[in-house]
């Protein structure tokens, strides 16, 4: 394909965006000092290009614009007051100069630049071939990634396999299945060619393209191919459920076995890229893992709460949808409690109610509705259902409300950190199984779906609620899984995409979210292409907006 993009986005500088920093995200080594020829020559270099490549995943995952774009405008969340991109989450008014949009769009189309740029030229780089392949496998696999991260959020777009490197002002249309005809054969080449394992976490391996081909098959209707993936990620590379599932977020038990591919950020905040002017010229939105910031409720206001490192800091900007929280039966299902805080302890007596000690329950959010006689027995104050939502199940108030907190960090060094060390999770086992299942559903055996997704309920079941949490082959269905997937895989970045993928964000919309389906039309099913983009292009006859945006 030819190079074709928009200026603004096709200037990459690799004598700078190569230099200080590229290799923090799989070394904390410094190499500094290269220029374009030099990495292009040397294979210490191209190591840093490797490096760099991968660094572009740290502005999606574990990040607030990426949030909006994978978790947003779906049947599980809905806007917290402090939600920036609302145009994002209800559809309302959603148009090309969105800036999460945006932002996006640049950094992923100068990952797949900069991929092409070392695919293009690895020969003259000098490697032995044993490492020469493995780097070409895993710079394979990168642009597979980041090219189903474009074409699933914007469509028939611009594609190229070529480096650029001055400034072209013209760009292609290129149909999704060309996309994914690359994609593919990016995947398989990976596949074919990486290691099992890695001593360096992070690094791409056999069984993450192997995972990331399974999840591809099955968004393309390749059910069989998909369920053979998936199923020998799960029998042949050791990985493993953790025993419980909130053993999962726990900050001490990061890399865990059941992780198959995660962004891995440091304990030393100086190395993510928070403010790196050589490598992020135009700034990184909050360097680490931000989610810990993003689900929480407006705590630190009320009576007993102050803001501190255990609660959060409080961003508000993602309240969860009724439909959501009434996914669980808590009872039986220990995903919830997991997933969900409820109660916020005092911490604070300069504003407590009187009577109310350190530790008590200070605030307390439900999903079911509290009787005022039982309430006005309570020194804490209470948000239940009618408080939260309205009757149509659209969000009422929305600074109070369960939050998620899979990705709470106690471990901050100070209540208004923003970043996090925890790992960005890409893949996990339990994806796989998931898969697994709902491929041999398409597939017309739902016997063996029914036992795929029995061995995540049964690690998901509240103690000896274990055989209360097994389903039958004829409850599988294509709802009963994404539900499934929504207790497992809520706030993981996939749930946009999920929709998307089965052809049920519309319905879902109209069954879950009342504050997104007002707006949402099938034009949505892509995001706008930037206006930047679409006003620098000159072949604008051929290279238009998306119908419906602006």
């Amino acid at each position: 394909m030819n190079q074709k993009f928009a200026p603004y986005i096709l200037v990459l500088l690799l004598a700078t965006s190569l230099s200080a920093g590229c290799s923090k995200l799989l070394e904390e080594k410094n190499p500094g000092g290269l220029t374009a020829e030099g990495v292009f020559s040397s294979p210490e270099g191209f190591e840093t290009l490797v490096n760099a490549a991968y660094s572009y995943n740290r502005w999606w995952y574990g990040k607030e614009d990426a949030y909006n774009i994978s978790e947003m405008g779906t049947d599980l969340w809905t806007s917290g007051t402090g939600d920036k991109y609302t145009d994002i989450t209800s559809y309302y008014n959603l148009q090309s100069y969105n800036t999460a949009v945006t932002s996006l769009w640049k950094q992923l189309y100068a990952a797949i630049n900069l991929i092409n740029t070392g695919i293009n030229r690895i020969d003259q780089v000098g490697l032995a071939d044993a490492i020469k392949t493995r780097r070409l496998a895993e710079l394979r696999f990168l642009r597979a990634f980041y090219y189903w991260h474009v074409v699933e959020t914007w469509g028939d777009v611009h594609f190229s396999t070529n480096e650029t490197t001055t400034a072209v002002t013209t760009a292609n249309r290129t149909p999704v299945d060309t996309f994914y005809a690359h994609i593919f054969a990016d995947l398989e080449f990976a596949a074919a060619n990486l290691p099992p394992t890695t001593t360096e976490y992070g690094r791409a391996t056999k069984p993450v393209a192997e995972a990331f081909l399974a999840r591809m098959n099955l968004t393309r209707g390749r059910n069989q191919q998909a369920f053979d993936l998936a199923s020998k990620v799960i029998k042949d590379y050791g990985f493993q459920l953790q025993p419980k599932y909130a053993d999962l977020w726990s900050m001490t038990n990061i890399q865990n076995k059941e992780v198959i591919w995660a962004v891995n950020y440091f304990k030393n905040l100086a190395f993510n890229d928070r403010t790196d002017a050589v490598l992020y010229p135009t700034g990184h939105p909050r360097g680490a893992h931000n989610g810990h910031l993003m689900f929480i409720m407006k705590y630190d206001d009320l009576p007993g709460m102050t803001r501190d490192v255990a609660n959060g800091r409080p961003f508000n900007r993602y309240m969860p949808t009724l439909y959501a929280l009434r996914l669980f039966d808590e009872t039986k299902d220990s995903r919830y409690n997991a997933t969900f805080k409820q109660a916020w302890l005092c911490n604070t007596l300069g504003t407590a109610p009187a009577g109310m000690k350190i530790g008590d329950t200070a605030v307390f959010c439900t999903k079911y509705e509290i009787p005022a006689e039982i309430e006005a027995t309570r020194k804490y104050r209470v948000y239940d259902l009618s408080k939260m939502y309205k009757a149509n199940g659209g969000g009422l108030d929305r600074l109070h409300y369960p939050s998620l907190q899979k990705f709470d960090d106690p471990t901050r060094a100070a209540a208004n950190e923003e970043q996090s060390p925890r790992d960005g999770i890409v893949m996990r086992l339990a994806e796989m199984y998931l898969i697994a299942a709902e491929a041999q559903l398409k597939l017309n055996n739902t016997t063996i779906a029914a036992e795929y997704i029995n061995v995540i309920r049964k690690r998901a079941a509240v103690p000896g609620q274990e055989a209360a949490m097994e389903i039958l082959p004829a409850q599988v269905t294509l709802d009963f899984i994404l539900d499934e997937r929504a207790r497992e895989l809520m706030g993981e970045q996939l749930r946009w995409f999920d929709l998307k993928r089965t052809g049920k964000l519309s319905e879902r919309l109209q069954l879950a979210n009342p504050d997104a389906a007002a707006n949402f039309a099938e034009f949505h099913l892509v995001r706008p292409i930037p206006k930047d983009q679409v006003d620098a292009v000159t072949n604008k006859n051929e290279f238009k907006q998306h119908t419906g945006y602006n």
